[in-house]
């Protein structure tokens, strides 16, 4: 890699990095002065106190100078890299929903509407996947048809997008998943040949962006980055992962296990509403980082059990790319298989301590009974 690229790559993190850290507590005071606060109202909502919730613009503002600082936006041609300024129209069209709907809740129906509107422009100036490897024959490419290049593409956007969104209910959990994402892409990235810069620019710069407000996301938080920073960052994770190296047909698998953990728990809760005769869109209190609180893990724990299944994921994507299916199948069989036996571990020691506690307090009643006798 050349000097001056690797310079660029460095310093967008950097840049990002500290923009979003310096620019979250302005952004803080901003959510309460128009009313994007977060109120406790329902079991689903774990804080107990008002929240502001609009710090995905600090993400979003430290991305988006980063990119405009140190992205190309010349094609080796000459031309004008469409791409990127398509990502970036798009980026701001999912900013502004988000915003609006974090000061006042829009109709799931509008939302998804505008969001397939973002989509749709980074994919018709040619963010998308035109073809893939054939698996039964070496160097050879299927090319996709017109129809399903561009609509498939506009459907994995759109459904990253909401995937980010709806695994965005833990303090820190979203942010610190996407942090993760977003690095995994850019390593895989970095070890893949003739990778366009501007793809490394843009992972560098969310990563640096996500690191830059977790610290004040991470629980206890002090603000929550709201629908403005989970469709942000699961719509630009969606765009680099459908770009570069990501459409070969072993490498095309890899992004669905970078993202494992917000799209499996999308797909289970579709499935879980669907089986329940409820709207897809209908909020429950059935997801994972739930289930896990409601096993008895603390709210920090379950935060930590989630970042390491989801960098189990991304790990297993970068093996994958390196050393083959086979490995990385290994690797996330025996991660499965530890996790199984942890939580039917977990289940055994709660069963046992609520039957010691139930004895103790039959224990206490007879006593008592005793005395007043």
């Amino acid at each position: 890699m050349p000097y001056e690229e690797g310079l660029n790559i460095t310093f967008s993190f950097i840049v990002a990095l500290i923009i979003s850290f310096a620019a979250t507590p302005l952004v803080k005071r901003m959510a309460f002065s128009i009313g994007a606060v977060d109120v406790p109202k329902d079991k689903r909502r774990m804080h107990k106190k008002p929240m502001a919730r609009l710090g995905g613009l600090a993400i979003f503002y430290g991305f988006i100078v980063a990119v405009l600082c140190f992205s190309d936006f010349l094609l080796p041609s000459g031309g004008i890299n469409w791409g990127v300024i398509g990502i970036l129209v798009g980026s701001v069209i999912i900013t502004v929903l988000g915003i609006f709907d974090d000061v006042k809740p829009r109709p799931a129906l509008f939302k998804f509407m505008i969001q397939i509107v973002a989509a749709a422009i980074p994919v018709l100036l040619n963010v998308r996947v035109f073809a893939i490897s054939n698996p039964f024959a070496e160097n050879e490419l299927l090319r996709l048809p017109e129809w399903l290049s561009i609509g498939g593409s506009i459907l994995w956007i759109v459904g990253v997008t909401n995937a980010v969104n709806l695994i965005d209910g833990l303090d820190g959990l979203a942010v610190g998943v996407s942090s993760i994402a977003a690095v995994a892409l850019l390593s895989i990235l970095l070890i893949s040949p003739n990778t366009s810069v501007t793809l490394l620019v843009m992972a560098a710069a969310l990563a640096g962006a996500c690191f830059g407000f977790l610290p004040y996301n991470f629980n206890p938080a002090k603000i929550f980055m709201g629908d403005t920073g989970s469709t942000f960052l699961g719509f630009i994770l969606a765009c680099i992962s459908i770009q570069g190296p990501f459409k070969m047909y072993v490498a095309f698998m890899v992004p669905l296990l970078v993202l494992g953990l917000p799209i499996f728990d999308t797909l289970f809760a579709i499935v879980r509403r669907l089986a329940k005769g409820q709207g897809i869109m209908t909020p429950d209190r059935g997801h994972l980082h739930h289930r896990l609180i409601d096993k008895g893990f603390s709210h920090r724990t379950t935060v930590i059990i989630l970042y390491g299944m989801s960098a189990i994921l991304a790990i297993s994507g970068i093996i994958m790319i390196l050393s083959g299916i086979s490995r990385a199948m290994i690797l996330i069989i025996l991660v499965v298989l530890f996790l199984v036996f942890a939580i039917g571990l977990v289940n055994r020691l709660n069963a046992h301590e609520d039957e010691t506690a139930e004895h103790v307090l039959e224990q206490s009643e007879t006593d008592t009974e005793g005395e007043h006798e």
